[in-house]
């Protein structure tokens, strides 16, 4: 299978020293933030990091030419154009999980060879036994280089014949959406019945609508099983909306804000978006954000302005179990409005970048707050403060590799000036975040 030529023509970037710069940035670095006194500001988002992934592996299975309009220029994005332009034997996609993922089935159901597929150290304790597994009953050769479970992969790539397969539907949507993408490609195509509760189903949902836009014909056929056609991709030009995930920040920077006219406008949203972390309109609403749509035209990007609205109930509780990535940031906003919560559909989270769940309880408890874990998949705070107040002073923000760390607390200095260890992480989804910050009336000093 030959890659697309296009893979070959947008690299010059990536072997700029800019890039490297980038890369290879200080660890040790720190930022020391103060918000501003009056939010008004206008912001280009990101892409969208899932999207972007998923059209970057499909456009290459579709052995086509045409490069999807508005990329990511996230580090997750980068890591699977690298892999994919270069294909070396050894292909280190570093702390990219949803690289990890999708490129273990794409490797192991095209026909490129060996290759060794590695990352950080993080990467290599992250659990993906069970995308190998379900692959390996397709026919795949994947071997382990190091730990039982875990990456490095050895993977040698040929086509597979597909057939019936059955995964556990409360894993990371991930393994689930890996499969999927592959599915057309498969000569019998793929069933897939996910067995017990289903997580994550909006990004099970945004994979599904993204095969489709490239002609495959996957849907689900009942509450629990998906049937995949062997039906190839069809190459067209392809846009890329910008990402919710990154909205929710300034969606907390509203809520945070003691302007009380706060606006911020953000570019490129989607009305009726298939990315599920676009809920986050709806959880705002709730803690005194109100979001209005330019225009409301179906698969139409348009500037969504959003604003106080007086509004916010005293205490939170949700469950994220179809938008983990939010998780972050509403427990960050919570604790800076004093709105007390019990938030459940966590599990995912220990098996992320970081272990989320401790990683917010270790941060937010240097602001006196004290959060509680409950079974490795619930997050309460009942009010309870140490000392009865907060820390209001040299508090030093720890971001563990996690570029949702700093993201999601960073706007917490709109009620202290705040320090977050290791900015650069942001890269990972959100490269231009400070500069968004700075422009709109943060002071940031590195």
């Amino acid at each position: 299978m030959k890659l697309p030529n296009f893979f070959r023509n947008i690299f010059p970037f990536f072997l700029s020293p800019c890039f490297f710069c980038c890369i290879f940035a200080d660890d040790m670095t720190k930022n020391t933030i103060t918000g501003t006194k009056q939010l008004r500001t206008t912001v280009k988002l990101p892409a969208s990091k899932s999207i972007s992934n998923r059209a970057l592996i499909i456009c290459a299975l579709t052995g086509g030419e045409i490069l999807p309009e508005n990329l990511s220029d996230c580090d997750d994005t980068e890591v699977i154009l690298e892999a994919l332009q270069k294909m070396p034997e050894v292909i280190n996609i570093k702390a990219a999980g949803t690289a990890m993922r999708f490129m273990t089935a794409f490797l192991a159901t095209t026909e490129h060879g060996t290759h060794v597929l590695t990352g950080t150290e993080r990467m290599k304790h992250r659990p993906i036994k069970i995308l190998v597994d379900a692959l390996r009953q397709l026919g795949a050769h994947i071997d382990y280089e190091e730990e039982e479970g875990f990456p490095p992969l050895r993977i040698t790539g040929q086509r597979l014949q597909g057939g019936y397969l059955e995964i556990a539907g409360n894993v990371s949507s991930q393994f689930i959406s890996a499969l999927l993408m592959v599915g057309p490609i498969l000569e019998k195509g793929l069933t897939l019945h996910l067995h017990g509760d289903i997580i994550s189903r909006p990004y099970i949902d945004l994979t599904l609508w993204t095969m489709r836009e490239f002609g495959a014909e996957a849907e689900w056929t009942s509450i629990d099983t998906i049937k995949v056609a062997p039906k190839p991709y069809t190459p067209r030009p392809y846009y890329i909306e910008n990402d919710w995930s990154a909205a929710s920040y300034w969606y907390e920077m509203v809520a945070l804000s003691s302007d009380r006219e706060a606006e911020v406008t953000l570019e490129g949203l989607m009305d009726g978006s298939k990315q599920g972390d676009s809920s986050v309109r709806y959880i705002f609403s709730l803690m005194g954000v109100r979001t209005s749509f330019l225009s409301r035209e179906s698969g139409k990007p348009t500037r969504v302005t959003l604003r106080k609205n007086g509004r916010r109930i005293p205490r939170l509780k949700y469950d994220f179990t179809n938008a983990p990535d939010l998780a972050q940031t509403i427990v960050a906003t919570c604790c800076g409005l004093g709105i007390p919560f019990h938030f459940t559909g966590l599990q995912t989270l220990k098996i992320k970048e970081t272990d989320r769940i401790t990683a917010l309880i270790n941060e937010t408890a240097k602001m006196g707050f004290r959060l509680h874990a409950v079974n490795d998949s619930e997050l309460i705070w009942d009010g309870e403060m140490e000392d009865g107040k907060w820390q209001m002073e040299d508090v030093s923000i720890d971001t563990y590799d996690d570029h949702r760390m700093a993201l999601a607390f960073a706007p917490l200095s709109l009620k202290m000036p705040i320090c977050i260890n290791n900015p650069q992480v942001v890269t990972k989804s959100y490269p231009h975040y400070w500069e968004d910050l700075k422009a709109a009336g943060f002071q940031i000093e590195n």
